[in-house]
């Protein structure tokens, strides 16, 4: 099974559904706090869909993946390092129940989508290896574009 990560910016729209068509993505899961910013471009919620449906790929909203704006806050404000960034986002992970109410299927060939540029420092890593390591039978690939 594979699931891909992505984040918008830093990328035009082409570069973005070029990618994602490359890939044949079949679902785009958004676990962005906040998908109605106007700093969301295309991937706006208000667009984002419609230009999904124009390739074929399928669109789900799971804000029960989005960090809180507590946590975001703390880390804006320097006031936590991202060791314990890390640490709080999986703690809300396993309080919010997430495993209970996801179908491991709804990942196959998705992609999680938010707006860092890279995986390295963003809470779409961290979801997608919370979810390879509590579902080791299915042999999870998880791979960053």
């Amino acid at each position: 099974m594979n699931i891909y990560t992505i984040g918008f910016s830093g990328k035009t729209a082409e570069e973005f559904f070029t990618t994602l068509r490359k890939h044949n993505v079949k679902k785009l899961i958004d676990i962005r706090l906040n998908n109605k910013s106007q700093l969301a471009g295309f991937t706006n919620i208000k667009h984002l869909p419609y230009f999904l449906k124009l390739h074929n790929i399928e669109y789900m909203y799971l804000p029960i993946f989005a960090p809180t704006k507590e946590l975001l806050y703390s880390y804006d404000k320097k006031k936590i390092d991202w060791e314990d960034y890390e640490k709080i986002f999986l703690q809300i992970l396993e309080k919010r129940k997430i495993l209970e109410k996801v179908k491991i299927e709804d990942f196959d060939n998705a992609v999680l989508l938010c707006s860092e540029p890279t995986a390295e420092k963003c809470h779409r890593r961290l979801t997608a290896e919370y979810l390879k390591e509590n579902f080791p039978e299915k042999e999870i690939k998880i791979i960053h574009l």
